[in-house]
C-alpha cells in the first residue's frame, strides 16, 4: 500500500465508490485436526556448570518448547514436570497411558570456553522406537542459531518436511526516527523476533522490501533528498552475507515495488519513468527492461508463484481507479489478465503462497485494513483478521502454514503503535514479535 500512496501524489484518482460483487466471506475457523502431545525432558545437568553454561542450558530448553508450540495445528507441547520420571526411565507403557506420542530426551555436557554439547533423541512412545539423534556444540554467541537447526532436524524426522525454525524475516522499523527527521531502515530477525540486526543506514526512508527465493539478497526502494533537495524512489539490491548494497534503477520517479523473479536473475518493479505507473521485468545483469503491464491505470506491487507462470498485482483499471487484485502471464505483456480482487474498498499488498495456490491480501474495510486470502482462481474468500486493529503486508512463512503481518494499535488520540505478528494460514493469531522497536512495517518471510 506504501507504494500506492506514493503514487496518489503523482497521478489524480477519481473518487468513485466500489461495491462489492457478490463473493461471501468466509470466517474461518479452527480446523479439526488430532494433535499429537510431546514432551522434552532434560535427562542430565551438569550440577557444575557455570553461569554462562546454565543459561545455554535453561535457553536450549526453552527455545525447544518455544519452536514446537508454533505449529499448534500438530502438537500439544506438555510441561516437562508432569513426565520426567516416566520419561527419564523411558517407560513408555506410562507413557502411552498419557497418550504421549513424542518423547525428546536432552542430555548436556560441558565444553571448554564456556561451551555446553547438547544431545537430542527423539522416541515415538507409540512405536517405542528412536526416530533421531542430533547433537551439537553451542556458545552463548550462536545458541539461538543453532538451536533452530537442532529443532529443525526434530521436527524434519516427524513431518518430513522443513519446519519455519531456521527462517528469517525482514521488515522496516523508524526506531531511529527523531524529531526534526524520520528515518526508515531495514532489518532481520529471526522467524520468533529475536536476535534482530540492521541492513541499512541511510538515514532515509526504505520501502517495500522482497527477500530473493534463495534468501541471499534483498531488494529495497530508498526515499532520501537528493543534492538539489528532490526526492526520487530509487531501488538497491543487498547481498546479506556482504551487506554491500548497489543501485539497481534509478530511473526519473518511482522505481518501487520490487520483488524476484523465480529464476534469480530478473526482478519485477514498478516504474513511472515513461509517465504512468507499469510494472516491469529487469535483468540484473544487463539491466534491460521489458514491459508486464501496459494500461492507462497504475499497476503496481506484483508477487510471483515458484513457476513464474503467474504474477499477482494491483492495479487500478477496475474504472473506480482504486487499487484491486488481478493476476497475469507474466511471460507476455497484458497476457492473460483477469481481476481477483472483490472486496472491500481497495486491495494491498498481495502475496502468492509458497505453493502458489493461494494469495494473501488487505483489504481496506469499515475505516482499517484486514487480512483475507483467497484461492488464486478467484475461489474461495476468507477473511483471517477482524477486530483486531489494522493490519497489512501479509507474507507466507516458507512453508505456507504461517502468515506474518504488520498491525497497527490505536493507543490515544494523537498515538498509535505498529507491531509485527504471527498467525497460522487459518487465522489464529499466534502473537506479537516485535516490541519496544518503534513502528515496525512491511515484513517478509524468507524462503528458507
Amino acid at each position: 500500500m506504501k507504494l500506492w500512496l506514493i503514487l496518489l501524489t503523482l497521478i489524480s484518482f477519481n473518487p468513485f465508490s466500489f461495491a462489492d460483487e457478490g463473493l461471501t466471506i468466509v470466517a474461518v475457523g479452527e480446523a479439526e485436526v488430532e494433535k499429537d502431545k510431546m514432551v522434552f525432558v532434560p535427562h542430565n545437568i551438569p550440577s557444575n556448570a557455570n553461569s554462562t553454561q546454565k543459561k545455554i542450558i535453561n535457553e536450549m530448553q526453552s527455545l525447544f518448547q518455544n519452536d514446537f508450540s508454533f505449529y499448534k495445528q500438530y502438537f500439544d507441547v506438555m510441561k516437562a514436570s508432569e513426565y520426567s520420571s516416566a520419561a527419564k526411565d523411558k517407560d513408555f507403557s506410562q507413557l502411552k497411558k498419557k497418550n504421549l506420542r513424542y518423547l525428546i530426551l536432552s542430555n548436556y555436557e560441558l565444553a571448554p570456553g564456556g561451551q555446553v554439547t547438547v544431545e537430542g533423541t527423539l522416541y515415538d512412545a507409540a512405536t517405542e522406537e528412536k526416530m533421531t539423534m542430533v547433537r551439537d556444540t553451542f556458545s552463548a554467541n550462536n545458541l539461538r542459531e543453532k538451536g533452530h537447526q537442532l529443532t529443525d532436524r526434530i521436527f524434519k524426522a516427524i513431518k518430513k518436511t522443513d519446519s519455519i525454525f531456521n527462517s528469517k524475516i525482514i521488515f522496516v522499523s523508524d526506531r531511529n526516527t527523531t524529531r526534526s527527521k524520520q528515518v526508515k531502515e531495514l532489518y532481520m530477525m529471526d522467524f520468533d523476533g529475536r536476535n534482530p540486526i540492521q541492513l541499512t543506514r541511510h538515514q532515509g526512508t526504505v520501502i517495500s522490501p522482497a527477500l530473493s527465493f534463495d534468501g541471499k539478497k534483498v531488494l529495497y526502494s530508498l526515499i532520501k533528498n537528493n543534492r538539489n533537495k528532490n526526492r526520487n524512489v530509487n531501488l538497491y539490491v543487498m547481498d546479506l552475507e556482504t551487506r554491500n548494497s548497489r543501485v539497481v534503477s534509478s530511473r526519473k520517479g518511482i522505481n518501487s515495488g520490487a520483488v524476484f523473479m523465480p529464476d534469480g536473475e530478473h526482478i519485477a518493479l514498478t516504474m513511472s519513468h515513461e509517465g504512468n505507473a507499469e510494472i516491469y521485468a529487469l535483468s540484473l545483469n544487463t539491466g534491460k527492461t521489458r514491459r508486464i503491464t501496459r494500461h492507462f491505470a497504475p499497476d503496481v506491487d506484483p508477487s510471483f508463484n515458484s513457476e513464474g507462470t503467474r504474477m499477482v498485482f494491483l492495479s487500478g483499471r477496475s474504472g473506480s481507479k482504486k487499487p484491486m487484485i488481478y493476476i497475469a502471464d507474466p511471460r507476455a505483456e497484458e497476457k492473460d489478465v483477469k481481476r481477483r480482487g472483490f472486496v472491500g474498498d481497495y486491495n494491498a499488498t498481495p502475496r502468492f503462497s509458497p505453493d502458489g495456490l493461494e494469495v494473501a491480501f488487505a483489504s481496506w474495510m469499515d475505516g482499517k485494513f484486514d487480512i483475507f486470502r483467497i484461492d488464486q482462481d478467484g475461489r474461495n474468500l476468507y477473511r483471517l483478521t477482524k477486530d483486531f486493529g489494522s493490519n497489512e503486508d501479509p507474507t507466507y512463512s516458507n512453508d505456507g502454514q504461517f502468515i506474518a503481518f504488520s498491525s497497527q494499535r490505536v493507543l490515544s488520540q494523537s498515538k498509535a503503535v505498529q507491531n509485527i505478528y504471527i498467525m497460522t494460514r487459518e487465522g489464529e493469531i499466534l502473537g506479537q514479535v516485535t516490541e519496544n522497536f518503534g513502528n515496525c512495517s512491511t515484513p517478509r518471510w524468507s524462503k528458507y
